[in-house]
């Protein structure tokens, strides 16, 4: 009896000096993935591949360290919501992998969302630009990741865009997923001047928690609230990325998106991290997707994820009116004459895809020598007083 409580203890033993060992040797490799296996650190493709405007914006951190990010536009003068998003742990800025219709997943990491792609349809569905940060030790980034480093990133990014004088900087959400949600939520609870509102998707309670989720040996030596165990191992995690505990103090709105279907993150981090934040701030909203999973729940949402957030920013930042600009609005069907556009149809097919991509929601042609547009423009299409000529 004794030599069998002796073994238990001696295993007991090796197994906590085993989890040091882990903790203090590889737990950054663990939380930051900045390169998949078997992919190079360079971005193979940019946002011109899929016809974005964008510009690549070089920032210096507090600390020295340069960074790289994209800062992609829905317009020239787009004066919409900009959205700062912070990205999950693994991979650089542009990746995703998509084969054959199904999304392939890795035991630790599901980085496999095209993030470009995401970023392509939520420039079309909230008529937004988009800020996409490659943390340090990411992409063309300098550095190596860490909390400390990784916050003051973050903050650099914010530092720039409220000197912008292209955009309107009172409407700059924060959008976190993953890991990018704990950075967003200490981003926002230290700038709550700077950012108007908080998105967080799929975004874990702390890496503490989360290390026993993914090494489930660990979860009775190392962790938050909520699980039993003496908890000894804590000190030895240098990102523990506390979100839980940082979320109660954000004053702003925030907006929470689940995936039920999360393979990663337990969906229970989320509705932990709204329990904690509506408990103080009354301008919280919860929403689930019974099919998301991790890095899908924008694709496997469809149209309800898009509404939700476009709802979200319509509330939080609405679109200013400027009485004093010469421009109209036009809500209803409106009559265009274009003198010098003739009803031929290698004209007309030009003239669709302007329309296209002027927001037109729909038109019909007159049968005259000239051109008469009938059209029916959105709420958010602005066009110029006076004549049109082609």
């Amino acid at each position: 009896m004794v030599s069998f409580v002796s073994a238990l203890l001696y295993g007991v033993g090796g197994i906590v000096v085993a989890g040091m060992a882990l903790l203090v040797a590889f737990q950054e490799k663990l939380v930051y993935v900045p390169v998949l296996p078997g992919l190079t650190k360079s971005y193979p493709i940019t946002p011109a591949r899929l016809r974005l405007l964008y510009e690549d914006v070089w920032l210096t951190s507090s600390d020295g360290v340069r960074l790289h990010a994209w800062f992609i536009k829905l317009s020239s003068d787009c004066k919409g919501p900009t959205i700062l998003f912070f990205q999950e742990n693994a991979g650089s800025i542009f990746f995703v992998l998509f084969v054959g219709g199904y999304w392939l997943y890795n035991n630790l990491i599901t980085d496999i969302a095209h993030r470009l792609e995401m970023v392509r349809i939520m420039l079309q569905q909230l008529q937004c630009n988009v800020f996409m940060l490659s943390y340090r030790g990411y992409g063309a980034s300098d550095g190596f990741p860490s909390q400390q480093g990784i916050t003051k990133d973050a903050q650099a990014a914010l530092n720039h865009l409220v000197e912008r004088v292209d955009i309107d900087t009172s409407r700059i959400v924060v959008f976190g997923r993953s890991l990018g949600g704990a950075v967003g939520t200490v981003l926002v609870r230290n700038n709550p001047d700077k950012v108007a509102a908080l998105i967080l998707e799929n975004t874990f309670t702390s890496i503490l928690d989360m290390a026993g989720v993914l090494l489930p040996f660990l979860k009775w030596f190392i962790g938050k609230g909520g699980s039993k165990g003496p908890k000894v191992l804590n000190f030895l995690v240098r990102s523990p990325w506390s979100t839980v505990d940082v979320i109660g103090e954000v004053k702003q709105p925030i907006l929470l998106l689940s995936g039920l279907q999360d393979e990663m993150v337990p969906p229970a981090h989320m509705e932990m991290l709204y329990a904690k934040a509506a408990a103080r701030n009354q301008q919280c909203s919860f929403v689930e997707f019974p099919t998301g999973m991790h890095m899908d729940t924008w694709l496997a949402g469809g149209d309800r994820y898009w509404r939700t957030i476009q709802e979200f920013l319509e509330k939080t930042v609405p679109e200013k009116k400027d009485s004093g600009s010469s421009k109209v609005e036009l809500t209803s069907t409106y009559h265009i004459t274009f003198p010098k556009l003739h009803a031929e149809a290698p004209s007309l097919e030009l003239m669709q895809g302007f329309m296209v991509g002027c927001g037109v929601l729909s038109w019909d042609w007159g049968v005259n020598s000239c051109a008469h547009l009938y059209v029916t423009l959105s709420k958010s299409t602005v066009v110029e007083d006076g004549c049109y000529y082609w």
